[in-house]
């Protein structure tokens, strides 16, 4: 199986997209009054960038890999709704899995953790988890706007693709091939 770890903010939701979730919120009369559980799973989340779901969407079908959501959204909808927002927002397929949060599993031992670099390396901690427990995994790349790379770090991500430019995401020039050499 190939996997492809995917954060959402800054990858495939970018920058000109943030906000988006509040203007449909509007348009729900009530919208605050509305249980929680029971609101619209639309109103939930900013639109994915469409150039950005196209791209994705050619790696998916050229590499045959799936999706396994890492971004902090899995804290705001389980994997069924996840997956409906998914494809009502144009990605060809659902995501079959979500990384456990880092609380939810055992740190190694002296792991050189350091407050700078927090959320990276937790990310990276759950990535490398749900590997641990998917020996089938053959082929995956992370794809994330923080940066989780190797360099110079010892609790960094090989197999990584770092999108900055969160007004661009995973659409930035070379982004695509780097993805699909990973999974290929």
């Amino acid at each position: 199986m190939k996997a492809l770890f995917l954060d959402n903010d800054g990858v495939i939701c970018l920058f000109s997209n943030w906000g988006s979730r509040a203007k449909k919120r509007k348009a729900i009369p009530g919208y605050d009054d509305i249980e929680q559980g029971k609101r619209p799973l639309d109103a939930l989340f900013d639109n994915f960038d469409k150039k950005a779901i196209k791209v994705l969407n050619e790696i998916l079908e050229e590499t045959g890999a799936e999706i396994i959501v890492s971004s902090d959204w899995r804290r705001h909808a389980d994997l069924e709704e996840l997956g409906e927002y998914y494809l009502a927002q144009g990605v060809s397929k659902a995501p079959i899995g979500t990384t456990k949060m880092v609380e939810h599993f055992d740190i190694p031992d002296g792991f050189p953790f350091h407050r700078f670099y927090q959320y990276e390396q937790e990310r990276s901690l759950e990535i490398l988890d749900w590997l641990s427990e998917h020996p089938e995994v053959t082929h995956w790349v992370a794809v994330d706007d923080l940066d989780m790379s190797s360099n110079n770090r010892e609790w960094g991500l090989d197999n990584f693709v770092w999108t900055p430019q969160d007004t661009e995401g995973i659409k930035q020039t070379g982004k695509k091939q780097q993805i699909i050499d990973f999974l290929t």
